[in-house]
């Protein structure tokens, strides 16, 4: 058994040698990651996932068969392929060993795939192209490599050497040649670990459970982690109570390359964070002591802003602000911080030149008391969880709230965002335009007693109709507003003059109506966006 962390008697006849790879699977939404990795697995993890799509990073284990004969251990990264999940897929890629880039047959490269391909690039890590969905009737393998080669992925046999398989993950076609040929590229990359040395890796995911507290995924890179020792992440650390494995099992010793889970973090670590591990608790509070004082010194200095500088923004705030511009408060909880980065990437797409979404709070666990609080004191505020419920002291305040909330839950990410849009368009302050209904010449004049004049005029566009109000205009320029009081046609009173028609109107008008003038018929509408 391989010595405790931080102990120097190490067996010198154990020494570096070789360790599993690491695969991260990366791709265009619905392309087939999470399918392929249900064949390797044999079990159906995307039933599990909402909508279909992969929202957090899952990592697991499996143990493959090469063709040869041999037995290869392989950790799978599973990473979400919508865009609003960007950050977590540049974590999957810089924790990896090497990457399998899925494209469909059907659908060839899309965004999804490019933004991929370029993390995969910039993290400088071997990788293996998946053509997937072989079976489907309008699959084109080689329109799919020429798609590639267009985007700058030069595939064997397309020029290029980035090696490639065709597979179905519904048949299971050439999955183990794909793995095959990953098991190759991983040799080839010469992957080593000391297992006598203390476990360092990288903090894959992280969440807050109100009941377990918070907890980790981490992914060891060297080393070997035990219980009895402590992880330190930044400035969190925990000790190593048990460890659970990928599949929620409780083991004694985690070795490279496995994924873990630890519990009881002394606060939520940030996610691709690098840890390590120490022997005692003194020695973890000190080292993340270090870490969040280092963050502090380091943090960007606010400079001073000159009084008149902040007047004049202040002036410039007030005039937006008066200028019928609203602020939609949105409080946002989530279930891990991954999903938490999604949903902000996803808002922060939401624009409106009237409504600007501005998160007041955010956090990871179930919607809380303090959230419908916030929400009960301030009814323009609005709570959105994603996988995140509310809790059950939450949902009894929820249901006897005196006054209506706005609170929601969501696991599919385009629910969530769809929620948010919706109630900030309601919103949006509304704006209102005059519309001119009709256009006349005023003839003659009648009539004229204190406010009220009667004439008589020609419709020239559109019509008249009584009840309306009325630009008077003359040569062009608006003189002063008035209102139809009555109106008639042909002597017989009417309620509508339609163009080309002569009239006799009453107009209530402070301005002194003249045979030459025109009057404008108009009416408020709401503005369309």
């Amino acid at each position: 058994m391989p010595n405790k962390p931080g102990n120097n008697l190490v067996s010198s006849t154990i020494g570096v040698t070789n360790r599993p790879p690491v695969i991260v699977v990366m791709g265009h939404i619905d392309h087939g990651k999470s399918s392929l990795l249900d064949f390797i697995r044999k079990s159906n993890v995307v039933a599990g996932e909402a909508g279909g799509i992969t929202q957090h990073v899952g990592a697991y284990q499996v143990v493959h068969t090469s063709s040869d004969g041999l037995k290869h251990p392989i950790t799978f990264l599973d990473t979400p392929g919508h865009e609003a999940f960007c950050n977590i897929r540049e974590r999957g890629a810089e924790a990896a060993d090497v990457a399998i880039l899925i494209v469909s047959a059907e659908d060839g490269v899309k965004p999804q795939t490019i933004e991929a391909f370029n993390v995969i690039k910039e993290s400088k890590i071997p990788y293996v192209v998946a053509i997937t969905k072989i079976d489907k009737p309008n699959a084109n393998i080689e329109k799919t490599k020429q798609t590639l080669g267009e985007n700058e992925v030069y595939v064997e046999g397309w020029g290029g050497d980035v090696p490639c398989v065709a597979i179905s993950n519904l048949t299971g076609e050439n999955i183990p040649e794909l793995l095959d040929l990953v098991i190759l590229v991983a040799e080839l990359a010469d992957l080593k670990t000391d297992p006598t040395k203390p476990a360092e890796g990288v903090v894959i995911e992280s969440e807050l459970d109100t009941r377990k507290g918070i907890s980790a995924t981490l992914l060891l890179k060297t080393g070997t982690l035990e219980t009895g020792s402590f992880v330190v992440a930044g400035n969190a650390y925990s000790p190593v109570r048990f460890i659970e494995d990928f599949k929620g099992e409780k083991i004694e010793i985690a070795t490279a390359s496995m994924p873990i889970v630890i519990i009881g973090w002394s606060a939520i670590p940030a996610c691709g964070a690098l840890f390590k591990t120490v022997i005692s608790k003194k020695e973890a509070e000190r080292a993340a002591g270090a870490f969040e004082a280092e963050r502090r010194r380091n943090a960007p200095k606010i400079a001073s802003i000159p009084l008149a500088t902040k007047a004049a923004d202040k002036l410039k705030r007030s005039e937006i602000e008066a200028d019928a511009f609203v602020t939609l408060p949105v409080v946002l909880k989530a279930d891990v911080i991954g999903s938490l980065e999604g949903a902000k990437f996803e808002l922060n797409k939401i624009k409106n030149a009237k409504v600007e979404i501005k998160i007041v709070s955010e956090g990871i666990g179930e919607i809380n008391e303090n959230d419908v609080k916030l929400a009960q004191s301030d009814p323009s505020v609005v709570v959105v969880g994603f996988n995140a419920p509310p809790e059950k002291k939450a949902a009894t305040l929820i249901e006897r709230s005196p006054v209506p909330l706005n609170i929601g839950n969501f696991s599919i990410i385009y629910d969530l965002a769809a929620f948010v849009r919706e109630t900030m368009e309601a919103r949006i302050p509304k704006e209102y335009i005059e519309e001119m209904t009709g256009r006349a010449k005023i003839l003659a004049i009648f009539n004229r007693e204190k406010d009220r004049q009667v004439v008589g005029g020609k419709v020239e566009t559109g019509t008249i109709e009584s009840g309306n109000d009325v630009r008077i205009m003359r040569r062009e320029a608006e003189i002063g507003r008035g209102k139809i009081k009555e109106l008639q046609e042909k002597k017989v009173k009417t309620r509508e003059v339609a163009e080309g028609h002569e009239f006799g109107v009453m107009i209530e008008a402070k301005i002194e109506i003249a045979a030459g003038d025109r009057v404008e018929a108009v009416r408020t509408v709401e503005k369309k966006l």
